[in-house]
């Protein structure tokens, strides 16, 4: 039995939906953050980072978003999360890693600039520039990342959750969505799945 780690409105919300397309049987433990659950000595015994998601395995704890949804992936291959082929399925972690290594980081850096510097006056500076930081990387992936209708084309995968998430923080970063055609689309694509419904519905449970 898998078991994920997750808090409401987090990234985890990705891997959340993810097993939940999976069929895979799972469950799901719910840290609060006001409560800061996450820096718990019970939950640094799962993931010394103090962060989630973390799903924990028969074989030891996958922490970060792109290694978690290739597991899902991996493992519910029955579902067909994402391509067989070797190239296509880089493709794929391409993009996960791009949405993980820049996209978060710049939302992050509007809510956890003390990650990055002690000085207030930086965190205000790194808070004005996240709608910049914001639209730029969505630029990217309109105009030359996600394909349509889905991240990969016609294919669905574990991109599409990711994607979904991050779009889902733009108008919180100052970014207007409806600058970004297909990522609109996509994000009402993504809201029509039953697995998403679902998901939204644990997480506020």
């Amino acid at each position: 039995m898998l078991t994920l780690y997750y808090a409401p409105h987090t990234c985890a919300l990705a891997s959340l939906i993810a097993l939940e397309e999976s069929g895979l049987q799972f469950k799901t433990k719910k840290l609060n953050f006001a409560e800061a659950e996450q820096r718990s000595p019970e939950y640094l015994a799962i993931n010394p980072k103090g962060r989630v998601p973390a799903l924990v395995t028969d074989r030891g704890i996958i922490t970060e978003t792109p290694a978690i949804l290739a597991y899902i992936a991996q493992v519910a291959s029955a579902a067909q999360l994402a391509p067989l082929d070797p190239f296509e399925f880089a493709r794929m972690q391409a993009f996960n890693n791009y949405l993980c290594s820049t996209v978060h980081v710049n939302h992050a850096h509007g809510r956890r600039g003390s990650r990055w510097a002690d000085d207030p006056t930086a965190h205000e500076a790194m808070k004005a520039k996240v709608p910049q930081t914001m639209a730029e990387c969505f630029e990217i992936i309109e105009a030359k990342m996600l394909e349509g209708p889905w991240v990969m084309g016609e294919y669905y995968s574990v991109a599409d959750p990711y994607l979904f998430v991050m779009t889902g923080w733009l108008r919180s970063d100052g970014v207007d969505p409806a600058r970004f055609r297909k990522a609109t689309a996509h994000y009402a694509q993504m809201m029509e799945r039953a697995a998403v419904l679902r998901a939204l519905e644990r997480e506020q449970a």
